[in-house]
């Protein structure tokens, strides 16, 4: 087939981020299928590209983490106008992929549908609007009951929807009853991460020469709420803790907010290494014991597919999280972590020291955690899983 693929924030591995969009849309084209990336950037004119295959068009459409209420609505206003205007510029389309966020680029979708019969699949990364609303970004009542309403037709007109967690399964069905859903999580590239020694060389690079490291690598915005991150370090260096180490990666609007806190108590044990692609992750996998999964305390961010989870499973690292819902499941289930309530940030040094102290629990909960990768997440298990799903879909 020949597959419009929409997605706002389109990144390469090189790039780094989440690049899930990569992963599927070169698996399409390796399965024989012609595939147009209609993407942004925020250079100032359009830009093609050929990525091992996949057509990327990059429209001039500038975003940033860090962008007010009102300038990420303009962004998303002026990518769904010039992405409808790319899309229909692409001759003999058979089908289109749709991906959110925003819940906005559903619009090219359903007008690629209704004025040039072109079905669609839609994948919900996020709940849209109930996240926003729920960290309180939308207040306008006229503006919610639009998205709402706006969330349910793009549903409703979809072939397909893909949900990346049983959490958004779940919202989606509530809104439409009886709609075909099929669950794609996140995957974990156990090719490229895996269980390694620590490299002397690295643990100096990033000055952790016998520390035990907990790392964090994502995005830094109110969603994230990293200010549990940071008790969790205060309580450690009340107890004279030496041992653990904090390794803060990524960018986002409250970056500033988060190194002020740091500063202003006088943290020793928190270190920040900007934002970094897949391969500088990768060397910071490899001298990490932990990662740390952290959102704000709302009932909607428990339904996220976090990529740094899967990343951190096919590490095999241990896994921290400070919420509540299928992670937490899953990490209690396979016994590759542990939950903690980012409230008590007593909680989270009981909860550690255990595996400070002993190398043979850590190690055990390591293992399980590559196994559960391996068995359940792997991104061949996935992307086959979406080839099956595409294929389908053959007009």
């Amino acid at each position: 087939m020949k597959i419009i693929y929409l997605h706002q924030y389109f990144l390469t591995p090189e790039q780094g981020g989440a690049i899930r969009s990569y992963h599927l849309a070169k698996a399409l084209v390796e399965a024989g299928h012609d595939v147009e990336m209609i993407t942004s950037h925020n250079n100032s004119h359009y830009h093609y590209e050929n990525i091992e295959g996949i057509k990327v068009h990059y429209l001039p459409v500038y975003y940033e983490n860090n962008l007010s209420s009102f300038g990420r609505i303009i962004s998303f206003l002026k990518f769904i106008y010039r992405a409808y205007e790319k899309a229909t510029e692409i001759d003999d389309v058979d089908y289109c992929y749709t991906t959110s966020t925003p819940l906005t680029i559903g619009l090219v979708a359903i007008w690629l549908r209704r004025l040039h019969r072109i079905n669609y699949d839609f994948e919900v990364r996020d709940l849209w609007p109930e996240a926003p609303i729920q960290m309180g970004v939308i207040k306008n009542y006229f503006v919610k009951k639009y998205l709402f309403f706006l969330e349910k037709r793009i549903y409703s007109k979809a072939e397909r929807i893909i949900a990346l967690s049983p959490g958004i399964e779940e919202g989606i069905r509530k809104k439409v009853p009886g709609k075909e859903i099929h669950l794609i999580p996140n995957f974990s590239d156990c090719d490229f991460f895996h269980p390694e020694e620590k490299d002397p060389k690295l643990e100096e690079h990033f000055a952790v020469k016998g520390k035990f490291v907990i790392s964090y690598f994502g995005a830094l915005g109110k969603a994230n709420h990293l200010d549990y991150l940071i008790d969790a370090a205060i309580e450690l260096s009340r107890k004279d803790d030496e041992r653990v180490h904090f390794l803060i990666a990524g960018k986002g609007a409250e970056l500033s907010f988060i190194k002020e806190k740091v500063r202003k108590n006088g943290l020793k044990n928190i270190h920040f290494v900007g934002f970094i692609n897949k391969d500088s992750l990768h060397n910071m996998l490899n001298i990490t014991d932990a990662v740390y999964i952290s959102f704000a305390k709302k009932p909607i961010l428990e339904t996220t597919s976090p990529n740094k989870f899967f990343d951190g499973l096919a590490a095999g690292k241990l896994c921290i999280s400070n919420t509540k819902g299928w992670m937490k499941d899953l990490i209690e289930q396979n016994h590759c972590g542990f939950y903690y309530d980012p409230e008590q940030p007593a909680d989270f040094a009981e909860k550690i020291l255990p595996y400070t102290k002993d190398h043979s629990l850590l190690k055990k909960a390591q293992t399980n955690a590559r196994q559960l990768a391996e068995r359940e997440f792997s991104k061949e298990l996935m992307v086959e899983k979406f080839l099956l799903l595409m294929n389908e879909a053959q007009p």
